[in-house]
């Protein structure tokens, strides 16, 4: 594996105009901008790379892998929400469904009040699956957090959920059961917009 521990330069590491924003036209700005894009690349590759190569002994793919984590988080979770949090066609989800279903990872069942209505949920098969491969991606986020210091893990949060485009943030953070404020200080740790 390419070793990604090369120094970074001063102006990137710690930026020369004494901002964290990378708003604007400067040089170093841009750079820092650029080394966080480059190491979320690498940081993804690495997050996704344990847990492929067991995806690879099952024949499946990180879009499996997708499906399974949010059907074994998310018991019930009906077809047309799992639509949305994948933000995938219909089409890509059925083939990826049917041979989690068919291979008795997940079970689909009717809803109680809308019979027509899919809602999924992971087998005991499909859970242990899933929990092999939340264990992997937990230990690494675990071991970096601890790495990277005291403050990090809600720092980390705050720059993840901001990512997220504005419109899903407030459904993501309910969906993954992220609470807005640090229950230890009350301190506000995730902005979403208001909703009127």
């Amino acid at each position: 594996m390419t070793d990604v521990t090369l120094p970074v330069p001063r102006a990137v590491r710690t930026g020369e105009s004494g901002t964290s924003s990378v708003a604007g036209n400067a040089p170093d700005a841009r750079a820092r901008a650029v080394a966080c894009a480059e190491l979320l690349f690498f940081a993804y590759r690495d997050f996704t790379g344990d847990a492929d190569e067991i995806l690879d002994e099952y024949g499946f793919g990180r879009a499996h892998h997708r499906v399974l984590h949010f059907v074994h988080r998310n018991p019930g979770l009906r077809v047309a929400d799992l639509l949305h949090i994948l933000q995938i066609t219909k089409q890509s989800l059925a083939r990826v469904l049917k041979q989690l279903i068919d291979e008795g990872f997940i079970a689909q069942r009717s809803g109680k009040a809308d019979r027509r209505e899919r809602l999924l949920h992971a087998t005991a098969k499909g859970a242990k699956l899933a929990d092999k491969l939340a264990d992997l991606q937990i230990r690494r986020i675990a071991a970096a957090l601890d790495r990277a210091g005291t403050g990090a893990d809600a720092m980390t949060r705050r720059f993840l959920f901001a990512m997220i485009g504005e419109k899903d943030r407030v459904r993501v953070r309910d969906l993954i059961r992220l609470q807005a404020t640090d229950p230890a200080s009350g301190a506000l740790e995730l902005e979403t917009p208001e909703v009127t």
